[in-house]
Protein backbone atom coordinates (compact mmCIF):
# COMPACT_ATOMS: atom_id res chain seq x y z
CA UNK A 1 0.00 0.00 0.00
CA UNK A 2 2.91 2.39 0.59
CA UNK A 3 4.97 1.16 -2.34
CA UNK A 4 6.84 3.59 -4.54
CA UNK A 5 6.29 2.96 -8.25
CA UNK A 6 9.41 3.48 -10.36
CA UNK A 7 9.30 3.44 -14.16
CA UNK A 8 12.72 2.54 -15.53
CA UNK A 9 14.62 0.10 -17.69
CA UNK A 10 17.92 0.89 -15.95
CA UNK A 11 19.27 -2.48 -14.72
CA UNK A 12 20.99 -0.87 -11.72
CA UNK A 13 17.74 0.71 -10.54
CA UNK A 14 15.79 -2.50 -11.24
CA UNK A 15 18.26 -4.45 -9.09
CA UNK A 16 17.28 -2.26 -6.12
CA UNK A 17 13.54 -2.88 -6.53
CA UNK A 18 11.61 -5.36 -4.39
CA UNK A 19 9.25 -6.24 -7.26
CA UNK A 20 9.87 -5.80 -11.01
CA UNK A 21 7.04 -6.15 -13.54
CA UNK A 22 7.17 -6.16 -17.37
CA UNK A 23 10.84 -5.12 -17.67
CA UNK A 24 14.20 -6.66 -16.89
CA UNK A 25 13.94 -9.76 -19.08
CA UNK A 26 13.52 -12.11 -16.14
CA UNK A 27 10.80 -14.33 -14.74
CA UNK A 28 11.74 -15.42 -11.24
CA UNK A 29 8.83 -15.48 -8.77
CA UNK A 30 11.20 -16.28 -5.89
CA UNK A 31 12.79 -12.85 -6.44
CA UNK A 32 9.54 -11.15 -7.53
CA UNK A 33 10.61 -10.64 -11.14
CA UNK A 34 7.60 -10.87 -13.49
CA UNK A 35 8.67 -10.21 -17.08
CA UNK A 36 7.60 -12.25 -20.10
CA UNK A 37 9.95 -10.68 -22.67
CA UNK A 38 12.35 -13.59 -23.15
CA UNK A 39 12.42 -15.87 -26.17
CA UNK A 40 12.45 -18.86 -23.83
CA UNK A 41 9.33 -17.74 -21.94
CA UNK A 42 6.34 -19.99 -22.67
CA UNK A 43 4.44 -20.04 -19.39
CA UNK A 44 0.65 -20.19 -19.35
CA UNK A 45 -1.86 -20.36 -16.52
CA UNK A 46 -2.02 -24.13 -17.04
CA UNK A 47 1.75 -24.61 -16.92
CA UNK A 48 2.02 -22.70 -13.63
CA UNK A 49 -1.27 -23.91 -12.14
CA UNK A 50 -2.08 -27.33 -13.64
CA UNK A 51 -5.61 -27.21 -12.17
CA UNK A 52 -6.44 -24.35 -14.59
CA UNK A 53 -7.38 -24.98 -18.25
CA UNK A 54 -6.00 -21.85 -19.99
CA UNK A 55 -3.02 -22.28 -22.31
CA UNK A 56 -2.66 -18.66 -23.53
CA UNK A 57 0.90 -17.45 -23.03
CA UNK A 58 0.97 -15.15 -20.01
CA UNK A 59 1.89 -11.49 -20.16
CA UNK A 60 3.39 -9.78 -17.13
CA UNK A 61 -0.16 -8.87 -16.06
CA UNK A 62 -1.11 -12.53 -16.25
CA UNK A 63 1.96 -13.53 -14.25
CA UNK A 64 1.08 -11.13 -11.46
CA UNK A 65 -2.53 -12.30 -11.53
CA UNK A 66 -1.47 -15.95 -11.51
CA UNK A 67 0.75 -15.47 -8.46
CA UNK A 68 -1.31 -12.97 -6.46
CA UNK A 69 -4.88 -12.88 -7.83
CA UNK A 70 -6.38 -15.35 -5.36
CA UNK A 71 -4.68 -13.69 -2.42
CA UNK A 72 -5.90 -10.23 -3.45
CA UNK A 73 -9.46 -11.42 -4.10
CA UNK A 74 -9.55 -13.26 -0.76
CA UNK A 75 -8.45 -10.12 1.04
CA UNK A 76 -10.99 -7.92 -0.73
CA UNK A 77 -13.84 -10.37 -0.17
CA UNK A 78 -12.93 -11.50 3.33
CA UNK A 79 -13.12 -15.10 2.07
CA UNK A 80 -10.64 -17.97 2.29
CA UNK A 81 -8.18 -18.01 -0.60
CA UNK A 82 -9.00 -21.61 -1.46
CA UNK A 83 -12.76 -21.21 -0.93
CA UNK A 84 -15.37 -21.64 -3.68
CA UNK A 85 -16.22 -17.94 -3.97
CA UNK A 86 -12.62 -16.84 -4.49
CA UNK A 87 -11.93 -19.75 -6.83
CA UNK A 88 -14.99 -19.00 -9.00
CA UNK A 89 -14.26 -15.28 -9.15
CA UNK A 90 -10.55 -15.89 -9.88
CA UNK A 91 -11.45 -18.13 -12.80
CA UNK A 92 -14.12 -15.80 -14.23
CA UNK A 93 -11.89 -12.75 -13.91
CA UNK A 94 -9.05 -14.51 -15.72
CA UNK A 95 -11.25 -15.96 -18.46
CA UNK A 96 -13.21 -12.75 -19.11
CA UNK A 97 -10.59 -10.04 -18.53
CA UNK A 98 -6.95 -10.99 -17.88
CA UNK A 99 -6.65 -13.60 -20.65
CA UNK A 100 -7.48 -10.91 -23.23
CA UNK A 101 -4.61 -8.79 -21.88
CA UNK A 102 -2.26 -11.78 -22.06
CA UNK A 103 -3.24 -12.60 -25.64
CA UNK A 104 -3.07 -9.03 -26.96
CA UNK A 105 0.25 -8.32 -25.22
CA UNK A 106 1.73 -11.48 -26.76
CA UNK A 107 0.31 -10.85 -30.25
CA UNK A 108 -2.05 -13.82 -30.21
CA UNK A 109 -4.88 -13.40 -32.72
CA UNK A 110 -8.46 -13.67 -31.51
CA UNK A 111 -9.43 -15.94 -34.40
CA UNK A 112 -7.82 -18.05 -37.09
CA UNK A 113 -8.19 -16.39 -40.50
CA UNK A 114 -10.57 -13.50 -41.07
CA UNK A 115 -12.20 -12.11 -37.90
CA UNK A 116 -15.98 -12.04 -37.89
CA UNK A 117 -16.20 -8.54 -36.43
CA UNK A 118 -14.03 -5.56 -35.52
CA UNK A 119 -12.95 -4.91 -31.96
CA UNK A 120 -12.71 -1.17 -31.34
CA UNK A 121 -13.04 -0.87 -27.58
CA UNK A 122 -10.52 -3.31 -26.16
CA UNK A 123 -8.65 -2.49 -22.96
CA UNK A 124 -5.49 -2.01 -25.04
CA UNK A 125 -7.24 0.54 -27.28
CA UNK A 126 -8.55 2.48 -24.30
CA UNK A 127 -5.11 2.60 -22.67
CA UNK A 128 -3.61 3.59 -26.03
CA UNK A 129 -5.88 6.64 -26.16
CA UNK A 130 -4.24 7.85 -22.93
CA UNK A 131 -0.78 7.89 -24.51
CA UNK A 132 0.48 10.96 -26.36
CA UNK A 133 0.37 10.77 -30.17
CA UNK A 134 3.67 9.80 -31.78
CA UNK A 135 4.17 13.36 -33.11
CA UNK A 136 2.97 15.22 -30.01
CA UNK A 137 5.73 17.63 -28.89
CA UNK A 138 4.89 16.84 -25.24
CA UNK A 139 5.72 13.13 -24.83
CA UNK A 140 5.30 13.11 -21.03
CA UNK A 141 3.31 9.93 -20.25
CA UNK A 142 3.05 10.87 -16.58
CA UNK A 143 0.61 13.74 -17.20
Amino acid sequence: QDAEVVRTRDPQRLAQCDVVVDVGGEYDPERHRYDHHQRSFTQSMRSLRPDKPWTTKLSSAGLVYCHFGSQILAGLLGQPEDGPVVTALYDKLYENFVEEIDAIDNGIAQAEGEPRYALTTTLSARVGHLNPRWNDPDQDTEV
